[in-house]
């Protein structure tokens, strides 16, 4: 959680210094559930992907920082030789798909990754996570792809994380429902809460999730309550959020939260989690520096294709 918060501060002053090309869009806020939930994940034998709030839960799961710099920067030695978008990076091979835009797609992704692996029979074991946010909910997308995840029992993850706007929009504005998690009887899958500013509690609740997808349970649905603490993107001021919900239990800041419940049950002293901090912070400088000092690709030498065999240059095959 800190190194992520850490990494996202240094990305957030390198956009506003015009060192980053495209949008930048920060997790602060979220930390707790999504490095909960990567934390319960083996890189290697289960599958996360990413949404674009989840650098805390790529770490978790393993991601390199010098991975995450290089693509914000456009490093041609970045997983994704500096030609996407620079929050649109992953190794499919490692169980990290690229973070997908379009809301709801990484449902059916995953899904689709579990079956495979099933077919396999590869699947013994093995979990498939994504995290979305609330307004996902109201899209065919998360429809579609929760269904056929507990049609086909698959041990899917899916965590929504509900920081009461999508973009601008309220959730007054998005749904009826008491609360998102009741979505989950709709589907015949198990359906969790948590407090997503507690990361005590979001640690003992992903551990649940995760365990009882892995038993064979079938998907769990888990819904996080919180407020993203900065606007939807680096470009966004988030001044339509309610000020009464930034004075609320929803507006706490998790790593806060963390930090005191680390020192208050006695699994770590201040002094060890500010050592944790400095450490974090070299670790971010260092593979910012490297980055930086990296070619960007170059339209007139690069010898890439859109087709899997770039050898192919009969196009109309």
């Amino acid at each position: 959680m800190q190194t992520s918060r850490i990494l996202e501060n240094k990305l957030g002053s390198l956009y506003k210094a015009g060192k980053i090309v495209g949008g930048v869009y920060l997790g602060k806020g979220q930390e707790a559930v999504s490095a909960s939930l990567a934390s319960c994940l083996t890189k290697g034998r289960d599958i996360f992907a990413p949404l674009i709030r989840d650098q805390a839960g790529r770490t978790a799961f393993g991601e390199e920082l010098i991975d995450c710099t290089r693509t914000y920067l456009g490093s041609v030695n970045g997983p994704m030789k500096g030609r996407d978008g620079n929050i649109h990076r992953g190794r499919p091979a490692e169980g990290m798909p690229a973070m997908i835009s379009h809301l709801g797609a990484a449902i059916s992704l995953v899904s689709g990754m579990l079956m495979a692996k099933r077919i396999k029979g590869e699947l013994d074991g093995a979990v498939g996570a994504t995290c979305v946010g609330d307004g996902c909910t109201s899209t065919g997308a998360f429809h579609e792809g929760l269904n056929t995840a507990a049609v086909e029992n698959l041990p899917l993850v899916l965590t929504v994380a509900n920081n009461q706007y999508a973009y601008s929009t309220p959730n007054d504005r998005q749904f009826v429902c008491k609360d998102l998690v009741d979505k989950a009887i709709g589907y015949g899958v198990r359906g969790h809460s948590v407090d997503g500013t507690d990361m005590l509690a979001c640690a003992q609740v992903m551990q649940e999730a995760v365990g009882r997808a892995r038993a064979g349970e079938g998907p769990q649905l888990v819904v996080a309550s919180m407020l993203r603490l900065t606007g939807h993107g680096e470009h966004d001021d988030g001044s339509y959020v309610d000020a009464s919900l930034k004075e609320s239990k929803l507006g706490r800041d998790s790593i806060d939260v963390g930090s005191a419940q680390l020192v208050e049950n006695g699994y770590a002293t201040a002094e060890e989690i500010e050592s944790w901090a400095t450490e974090a912070a070299e670790r971010v400088q260092k593979a910012v520096a490297i980055a930086q000092k990296e070619p960007v690709p170059d339209p007139y030498q690069d010898d890439w294709a859109a087709f899997s065999n770039p050898a192919n240059t009969d196009f109309h095959s």
